[in-house]
């Protein structure tokens, strides 16, 4: 098997016990099951939960902490004791973790997502073990990414994964609640995740986890648009990790083999960024955007909306609605007046730019 760059994410109810504690049984089964993927010579990138249900305990809570402070305190004691842990079992594979903590903010701000996507890249290139968590010690409810299944797919698009494996504690997605209804069925595979599935699936996670089937099949859909296969189930033992890579993974198979990697500009601006401004098109430039795979340029620009500079991202309507996200190559000043100079002459107006947003900085929605 060829050398793979593989996104592993194990949630909260995966690596503790009903306590919240750290499960040294359920941990040592997720190390090994690292360190053969390691050993088959396959880059590794963890996503771990688990800071908050390690540590809501030792603050002597009963059950996962529900106000933000008691999440953040929570965190802020369990982050150590997971990481310590971490640390000390991989040690004994001769493998070494970088600890990674990441917010919303670190999305959205274009120089903090290329540092974190540098970062990660580098800890890759010289064999570490990156271990990324939500940053639950400061992030608030409006800058999370709600549980940690969202924030392994949105890893798993920057660092252009060969596959990103959701590991949770029923084996796969069922066309109903196998806990509840025992004669619903398991999908092995699937070719793309549909909103009717997301509607129907359980949001309710474990108590010691946030996310649900929901969250899970929210992610999946997620990677699937940048590119990433994705395998969501269970498994035990060394081999488990492996044996999904391999096609005989207890779960389910999420791939579409037409859909293509996302690079990290395009993801940027499709899933973090925050537009400026809009501008509209008519009907000619769009259908040159959309199925022509043309740039966009001043000429087809009607109407503008809102301040921007160059370099910001901004809206683009269509004759019907919004179709797309793109980097302007110029401020709404400059785009303006060429609006009011067409006009004016009723003629094309040379401008200093060539195109109002180049194809490379453009996302359809």
């Amino acid at each position: 098997m060829k050398k793979k760059r593989i996104v592993v994410k194990i949630g909260s109810s995966s690596l503790t016990n009903a306590k919240g504690e750290i499960d040294e049984e359920k941990l040592d089964d997720h190390i090994c099951a690292l360190a053969e993927l390691r050993k088959e010579g396959h880059e590794v990138i963890l996503v771990s939960s688990g800071a908050v249900a390690a540590g809501f305990a030792r603050l002597g809570y009963c059950s996962r902490p529900v106000t933000i402070k008691g999440r953040q305190a929570a965190a802020a004691i369990g982050q150590g004791l997971l990481v310590q842990t971490y640390n000390e079992k991989l040690a004994e594979h001769k493998l070494t973790p970088a600890q990674l903590l990441l917010t919303r903010h670190d999305f959205s701000n274009r120089d903090r997502y290329k540092n974190a996507v540098a970062t990660t890249t580098e800890l890759l290139e010289r064999g570490v073990i990156p271990i990324i968590n939500e940053n639950d010690t400061v992030s608030v409810d409006e800058l999370t990414f709600g549980d940690n299944d969202m924030l392994s797919a949105l890893v798993s698009g920057f660092v252009h994964a060969d596959q990103l494996i959701i590991l949770t504690d029923i084996n796969g997605l069922y066309n109903g609640n196998p806990r509840t209804n025992p004669s619903a069925i398991k999908y092995d595979s699937l070719e793309e995740v549909t909103d009717l599935m997301i509607q129907g699936a359980d949001a309710n996670g474990s108590k010691v986890g946030t996310g649900g089937m929901k969250s899970k099949l929210l992610a999946a859909k997620t990677a699937m648009s940048l590119g990433v296969p994705v395998f969501i189930g269970t498994g035990k033992g060394s081999r488990k990790l492996v044996d999904v890579l391999e096609g005989h993974g207890d779960g389910t198979y999420i791939a579409n083999q037409s859909l293509k990697p996302v690079n990290i500009r395009k993801q940027w601006i499709a899933l973090h960024s925050n537009p400026n401004g809009v501008i509209y098109v008519d009907q000619g430039a769009e259908e040159a955007i959309l199925y022509n795979g043309k740039s966009l340029l001043p000429a087809g620009v009607f109407k503008v909306k809102g301040t921007f500079q160059k370099g910001d991202v901004v809206q683009v309507h269509g004759t019907n609605g919004l179709i797309g996200k793109g980097e302007i190559s110029c401020s709404s000043d400059e785009l303006k007046k060429v609006l009011e100079n067409k006009e004016e002459h009723h003629t094309r107006s040379i401008v200093s730019f060539v195109e109002v947003i180049h194809r490379e900085g453009w996302v359809q929605v």
